[in-house]
């Protein structure tokens, strides 16, 4: 009978000194490197105003990563358009962090002309609007009863809105965006057809034009002077209403 012969291997034990491993560099060189870029971010906090970390603030919280979308902070009226989208997308010629900076731009200005209108002319601010569209602000003089920007029938401008106009002048002539100006009325017409609202409505927005300038607008930003009567009412389910009597000023972002 063959015997079965048992044969034993024994290997040598390797010892494994983990302390003497790469993988825990890496690890405390990611640490490292979140611990600086955590500290670099609170220094540029610290850098910036307190109007700007708000600004920021605001975008944040209407601003959605799911729609690339956001809405406006101000023109809360009767109106169902006063508060529309921002579209961040790469349709508009811009990536996200240009249109962030476009965006953030827009509430400065939106908030420079509010804290103006509430400092100097706290009792018609009802009457001066301001939204963010999707080419750029929208300033609006509205009429409100008792308080014309134009008398019935006439393209001069009342003394209250040679007020606003020259405060909208001064928040807005050193900036390098094109301009569009607006005539609206309401849809009240005239018994002659020699002179209509599209008359009216051209001639208060060229007055408005005249006043802008002689406040020290440059000219050379008009890209457009334009009266659109009644078509464009504020107040949609009454365009009667005295508020569709307004000037527009529309601040543009899109144009070079």
């Amino acid at each position: 009978m063959r015997e079965n012969i048992i044969i034993i291997k024994r290997r040598a034990k390797r010892n494994l000194h983990l302390s003497h491993g790469g993988s825990w560099k890496v690890a405390y060189a990611d640490f490292v490197t979140a611990l600086m870029a955590f500290f670099l971010l609170l220094w540029l906090i610290s850098m910036v105003s307190e109007e700007k970390k708000a600004m920021l603030s605001t975008y944040f919280t209407h601003f959605s990563i799911f729609d690339n979308k956001g809405e406006s902070i101000i023109g809360e009226g009767d109106n169902d358009d006063s508060v529309v989208s921002i579209d961040l997308q790469e349709s508009s010629g811009e990536d996200s962090g240009d249109a962030l900076m476009v965006y953030l731009s827009k509430l400065e200005l939106i908030e420079k002309l509010r804290k103006d209108i509430e400092k100097k002319l706290a009792d018609v601010a009802d009457q001066v609007l301001v939204e963010i569209f999707e080419g750029g602000v929208k300033i609006q003089l509205v009429d409100k009863e008792g308080k014309p920007m134009f008398l019935k029938g006439s393209a001069d401008p009342s003394p209250l809105a040679k007020k606003i106009l020259a405060l909208i002048t001064s928040n807005i002539k050193e900036l390098t965006n094109k301009l569009s100006i607006e005539g609206h009325t309401d849809a009240l017409s005239y018994a002659t057809d020699k002179y209509t609202n599209w008359e009216l409505s051209t001639d208060r927005a060229s007055s408005a034009r005249k006043e802008l300038e002689q406040n020290g607008l440059n000219p050379d930003r008009l890209v457009r002077v334009s009266g659109l009567a009644a078509t464009e009412p504020l107040i949609k389910e009454d365009v009667y209403d005295t508020r569709n009597r307004r000037i527009s000023i529309l601040l543009l972002y899109n144009i070079n």
